[in-house]
């Protein structure tokens, strides 16, 4: 059974960081392309970062040079890494694969920016 776990959000002032985790379990992470989407307040849920099996790295152009997105193959986790956070990063952010499937979503991590 494929369970995403992902944590590392939080409450944090604009201009702070946080590093989201992705802990993937039932599923040949190594070979599959990620993504981190976010679902903000009101709106429907968006691909934030991309990361393809062989390490390619895709962005989308509110978060471009802000958020990095890696992976530990290893460890079967994805992670994000969220700089000079704004007020419009609020939202609940997910991981899973790109394309997503529907049937495997987890619960998100909650990332609050507000001062």
């Amino acid at each position: 059974q494929v369970q995403l776990v992902e944590s590392g959000g939080g409450l944090v002032q604009p201009g702070g960081s946080l590093r989201l985790s992705c802990a993937a379990s039932g599923i040949i992470f190594s070979i599959k392309d990620m993504a981190w989407y976010r679902q903000a307040p009101g709106k429907e849920r968006e691909r934030v970062a991309y990361i393809a099996s062989g390490g390619l790295t895709r962005y989308a152009d509110s978060v471009k040079g802000r958020f990095t997105i890696s992976r530990d193959n290893a460890k079967n986790t994805l992670y994000l890494q969220i700089n000079s956070l704004k007020p419009d990063d609020t939202g609940v952010y997910y991981c899973n694969e790109c394309p997503n499937r529907v049937d495997i979503w987890g619960q998100g991590t909650q990332v609050t920016v507000s001062s």
